[in-house]
């Protein structure tokens, strides 16, 4: 296959259609059977890697129809494994990869490779950012961005997702000025298509993305005790700046998992559910193996809304999650609200 390279401007050409639904795909929205709902008017023929058994949403201001789940870094998976990862989620339609550290970073690109016409691919070193107090310059940033690209041997990221302070907190006004400078800066070069920030911070999502509209995707946790706070959510902000939604560690670090194959992929499922009805955040799992793939794919064809069994189940395997987080996630308890 031709490793197949999209111009700046062809990608924003092409990136710029209308979406005409939050959802596309699978002939239904979310809380709607496949038999009932009819298809939206979208053309999708310019939505990436598109698969008509794929549910397919919009990413906020980016304008890019991403897959419903997508593949996330984090993974015990080497080279090989990774490519077969990849060439099943090609398969099923998933059109977004996130990388964030320099192992993930090499890894990816090689399974991808030859194939990048394919992907979106999110390419960011969480070390070598602003959570690292030696990466709060612009300066430090874009070099940072630099290697990044050079490790990866891409010219590009599809999506720079700077990492910030973590497990909480929010960084300085000047700090976050500079984050946005070197994100702008990028997005001009070329060498970042779209931009945002992953945080652990709930409250400064909102204050980012409603002082700086540069922003465009953002990437936060999100799990099955995750819902949205009564009080100063920042869904509302999302939806008013038009901003993306990634959710990150959505099956709690694993601590959602026992040991049993069968129990931890229904888990898995009403996890991915669960999430898509917020309409909003996109999940973002790290996966081992092919098979978890198929089952990622497979919640995604599954009834989006969960019955009241289904809603029980889910909340027993919440609360048992929540007792098994290690010591070091502790702070997704943080997350509950959102």
């Amino acid at each position: 296959m031709d490793n197949k390279r999209v111009t700046r401007r062809q990608f924003m050409r092409d990136s710029a259609m209308a979406a005409a639904s939050v959802a596309v795909g699978l002939g239904a929205v979310a809380g709607q059977s496949t038999k009932a709902a009819a298809r939206p008017a979208v053309d999708t023929s310019r939505i990436l890697n598109y698969n008509e058994n794929m549910l397919y949403r919009r990413q906020g201001k980016t304008n890019l129809m991403v897959s419903a789940v997508c593949l996330g870094g984090h993974s015990r998976s080497n080279v090989e494994q990774r490519t077969e990862i990849v060439s099943r989620c090609i398969d099923a339609g998933i059109n977004y990869i996130d990388a964030c550290t320099r192992g993930e970073v090499i890894r990816d690109a090689k399974a991808l490779k030859g194939r990048r016409d394919k992907m979106y691919l999110s390419l960011s070193y969480c070390g070598r950012e602003t959570r690292n107090p030696n990466y709060r310059t612009a300066k430090k940033l874009l070099e940072s961005l630099d290697v990044v690209l050079r490790d990866s041997k891409e010219e590009y990221t599809d999506l720079w997702r700077i990492t910030c302070y973590e497990p909480g907190g929010r960084h300085t006004f000047n700090t976050s000025c500079e984050m946005v400078e070197a994100l702008e800066t990028a997005k001009k070069q070329g060498k970042a298509r779209f931009i945002g920030f992953s945080t652990h911070h709930r409250p400064w999502i909102k204050f980012m993305i409603e002082y700086f509209p540069q922003i465009e995707v953002v990437c936060f946790p999100f799990t099955t005790m995750s819902k949205r706070a009564q009080k100063d959510s920042v869904f509302p902000a999302l939806k008013k700046c038009d901003v993306g939604a990634f959710g990150i560690k959505p099956f709690g670090a694993a601590s959602l998992f026992t040991g049993n194959r069968e129990e931890n992929d229904r888990n898995a499922r009403l996890a991915i559910r669960y999430i898509l009805l917020s309409n909003t955040v996109i999940p973002i799992p790290g996966m081992n193996r092919v098979s978890e793939v198929d089952n990622a794919v497979k919640a995604v064809k599954e009834r989006r809304e969960l019955d009241l069994k289904e809603k029980a189940e889910l909340e027993n395997a919440g609360k048992q999650m929540w007792a098994k987080l290690p010591r070091h996630y502790q702070w997704l308890k943080d997350w509950e609200y959102v």
